[in-house]
């Protein structure tokens, strides 16, 4: 009984392990990273830009421009503390480059999002958003 007590203990070990270096070679791949999307309507044959993501060094997304006809639908920057990964501060910006909404966010010791808070452009909180987690 004990043998196979510490046989999946050991394999809850190496699939975690496994799953760490499965999601740290994720990460890895997107090292400064720029994808770029191109749409083609249906009977042209001259491609539009759609959207442009940049990752940083460390595989994090930092930025994301969304393009209409006329060029900058939005665009998306996220902050993050340190060389961690949770993003700390997200900021959206209109077709203009101009700030419309600044999002903040709390997690839980776990990793999973406990609060997000969202502030107009001149400081003055908005609305808060607040995560509830039920595992079945």
């Amino acid at each position: 009984m004990k043998k196979y007590i510490v046989l999946a203990l050991a394999l809850l070990v190496m699939g975690g392990v496994m799953a760490q270096e499965k999601q740290g070679s994720k990460r890895e791949r997107k090292k400064n990273l720029v994808v770029k999307e191109w749409n083609q309507k249906q009977g042209s044959k001259t491609p539009y830009l759609d959207n442009v993501v940049t990752y940083d060094e460390l595989g994090r997304k930092v930025e994301e421009i969304e393009y209409a006809s006329y060029g900058q639908k939005k665009r998306v920057t996220y902050e993050y503390e340190g060389t961690g990964t949770k993003c700390k501060r997200q900021v959206e910006y209109d077709d203009k480059n101009h700030a419309v909404r600044i999002k903040k966010f709390e997690y839980n010791e776990d990793g999973t999002r406990k609060v997000q808070y969202n502030y107009k452009p001149n400081g003055k909180l908005e609305s808060t958003k607040t995560f509830e987690y039920n595992y079945k």
